[in-house]
This record gives C-alpha cells, sequence and structure tokens, in this order.
C-alpha cells in the first residue's frame, strides 16, 4: 500500500521482521548522507547540481515503524501511537497483557499521538490524557483520526467510487487488521441500510476457505435483505492479497481509501504537530536542514 502510495517520490520501503536489519541492508545498497553535514561541506569540488542528482538514491532518514522496543538502536525522535479504542488493554505485560513495556517506557518518547480520538468521548480522552501526563508530565499529545475518501473497485484499481455509493445498501465488511471498529464504524456513518461484519486476526493472509467463509454470509444477507450485499475491505486486506478477493464474484468487492488526520483539539494541530517535530530534530540534530 505505501509503494503504491509514494510511486514515484523519494522514499524506499523496505520489509522485515527485524527493521533495523532491513535499513542496514538499504545503507549497503543505496547508500546514505548525513543531514547534518551540508552537501558543500561533504564534497566541495563538486558542482552542486551533480551531487544532488547524486544524492537522490541516497538515505537520508528512516522511518522505523515498532522500533520502541528496539533499546540498542540509536535514535533521533520518538513517536508513540496509543489507540484510543484499545488503549492498554489490562496494563499487563505479554503474554498476560498486550504491553511489551511498562507504561513508564513512554518517558522516552518525543511525542505521543491517540488515535481514533474521534470515537472516544471527551471524558475518556481526559483520563488518556491525564495517564500520559502522570508518567511524562511534559509529554507533547496529538489527537488523530482515519477519515474516509472514497472506494475504489478490486477488479479494478484505477476506479474512484464516492462514499454515498453505498448509501442505502448492504455492506459485509471484512478485515484481517488490529483493531476493526474504526473501520466498521465508518460504514455505519455513510448512510448504508445495514452493515455486518467478518474479522480476521491481524495480518491474516485470506485462504479459499476464508472466501467460501464470507460467500456463505453474502448469501445469507442476500436472502434475508432481497439485495445483494456489497463486500468492503480496507487498504490494508486489498494489499495483502488483491487477486483472491477477486474470487468473490459476482459479489461487489470494494476498498476502503482513508486518510490519516490530526484532529484540532485543546490548540493542538496538523501544523503543530509539524513544527513540533522540526523543533525537536533542530536541538537533536544540530546543522540538520
Amino acid at each position: 500500500m505505501l509503494e503504491r502510495h509514494l510511486f514515484g517520490r523519494p522514499a524506499k520501503i523496505g520489509v522485515g521482521a527485524n527493521r533495523a536489519a532491513v535499513a542496514a541492508s538499504y545503507f549497503e545498497r543505496y547508500g546514505y548522507f548525513d543531514p547534518r553535514i551540508s552537501t558543500s561541506n561533504q564534497s566541495p569540488c563538486l558542482d552542486q547540481k551533480v551531487e544532488s542528482h547524486l544524492n537522490l538514491e541516497k538515505i537520508g532518514a528512516v522511518i522505523l515503524d515498532d522500533g520502541m522496543q528496539h533499546w540498542s538502536l540509536q535514535r533521533d525522535l520518538e513517536i508513540v501511537m496509543v489507540n484510543g479504542l484499545t488503549l492498554w488493554g489490562n496494563c499487563q505485560l505479554l503474554p498476560l497483557g498486550p504491553l511489551r513495556e511498562p507504561l513508564t517506557a513512554l518517558k522516552r518518547a518525543d511525542v505521543a499521538v491517540i488515535h481514533n480520538a474521534d470515537l472516544v468521548s471527551e471524558q475518556n480522552l481526559k483520563e488518556i490524557e491525564h495517564m500520559i501526563r502522570e508518567v511524562k508530565e511534559s509529554l507533547p499529545i496529538f489527537f488523530t483520526r482515519m477519515t474516509p475518501s472514497h472506494f475504489f473497485e478490486v477488479a479494478n484499481i484505477n476506479s474512484k467510487l464516492p462514499l454515498g455509493a453505498l448509501s442505502n445498501t448492504v455492506i459485509l465488511c471484512v478485515s484481517a487488521i488490529g483493531s476493526a471498529n474504526a473501520f466498521v464504524t465508518a460504514m455505519e456513518k455513510i448512510g448504508a441500510s445495514y452493515v455486518d461484519r467478518l474479522d480476521f486476526s491481524d495480518h491474516h493472509a485470506f485462504q479459499a476457505r476464508d472466501v467460501d467463509m464470507i460467500r456463505r454470509r453474502l448469501e445469507e444477507l442476500e436472502d434475508k435483505f432481497d439485495s445483494k450485499p456489497i463486500v468492503v475491505v480496507t487498504e490494508k486486506d486489498y494489499d495483502r492479497d488483491s487477486e483472491i478477493l477477486k474470487h468473490l464474484h459476482p459479489f461487489k468487492v470494494l476498498a476502503l481509501c482513508s486518510e490519516l488526520q490530526t484532529i484540532s483539539h485543546i490548540g493542538c494541530t496538523e501544523n503543530g504537530f509539524k513544527k513540533l517535530l522540526t523543533e525537536v530534530l533542530r536541538v537533536k540534530l544540530p546543522g540538520a536542514n
């Protein structure tokens, strides 16, 4: 999904269980440059246009997903994202609960982001903020949501359907993501006449038996409502295996496209978030452009 969205842009996507090892392999393959050192200081003899061209393939920054527990990895910026719907679970560490570290690990963070904030009550948001402040009072906190933008047909990725195209329809939400509630809630808000759901475990790869299960549910919905239901999946599910979803024909399968948005809340805005990152990096990486 990231490769599709970032196609033609100066970004490379590395995938692997050991994120640090993947990043290191990309350094070896493409080279890297230190953003704290200007190009004129690095190679004063080279024409700047030529050097700029040479640096196009080189890596100047790495964004590491799920990197907080990689203690041995030196990092310049730590952003912790918290799912406002599930939060800390039972506050227990693995295997008794979902946490990989105690909440005191938040002391290492530079920024905290509470996601799905639009689906959490104002009172609960205040309680979450209070819990974070108890660990690190000075930690900046921002709030985000996923905002649906449009659909595309799984059979035709170049298609683009407005959200209103599914109003007054029967929808079956099928997903294999970490938190499906936000996805289903978004579908309930677009004006569908009925929304059903089939949730699979996070990162689940759909198999033929899953397609059979989905088809049976679709047939049940069709009999119940006397209307052909439409399957809606997330973009992540589409990119995990776009071909197997086509086996649900003649039922239509759509993928929902959404955008991450920063919610203006208690003076915290998207511009404020960008400015904060700039300031933190300026302090931690003096001399960086």
